[in-house]
């Protein structure tokens, strides 16, 4: 599984009809985190409990001395948030995260998990993450939809997650 991961002072997820073009918003959060997720062939329910650790625990947000070293759960707990709305994390289903593109100039999807079987482990994901929420709003793109995302990246500061690193 991987993910790239921002931190963010807001963002907003739309959801594009593909029919009519029509946008409608889906999802916001104020300061926190958004993260496309890509799920691949390999990935286990084991991958799926090691990136809620990373994506709850990553130490990305400053502290009193402004070094990073608070994780969302830290900043929920703390008195100075900063940002529009509630934080939060925002997880964004995203097969290209997956593609590999160290050959040729067309990105290579074939290690991207079949959506039949990525859908059902997103959702598991989103789950697993809300359940490890301390008081932060968990929210989520829809799978297989055309979306927008919106964000202001605060920093900036964008972590690249693997878990076959």
């Amino acid at each position: 599984m991987r993910a790239v991961v921002q931190r963010v002072e807001h963002a907003e997820l739309i959801v594009v009809d593909d029919e009519s073009g029509t946008e409608r918003a889906h999802a916001a959060i104020g300061q926190g985190l958004v993260c496309l997720i890509g799920i691949e062939t390999d990935d286990t329910d084991d991958v799926l409990a090691w990136m809620v650790r990373k994506i709850t625990g990553m130490r990305i947000f400053e502290d009193g001395d402004g070094k990073m070293n608070r994780s969302i759960d830290d900043l929920v707990n703390s008195d100075d948030k900063s940002g529009s709305g509630s934080t939060g994390v925002l997880l964004v289903p995203n097969f290209t995260v997956a593609g590999r593109a160290r050959k040729g100039r067309r990105p290579d999807f074939t290690t991207a998990k079949h959506p039949s079987e990525a859908g059902p482990m997103f959702e598991r994901l989103v789950e697993a993450v809300r359940t490890a929420s301390t008081g932060y709003a968990v929210t989520s793109g829809v799978f297989g939809a055309h979306m927008h995302v919106r964000l202001t990246n605060y920093g900036p500061i964008t972590i690249w997650l693997d878990s076959n690193e």
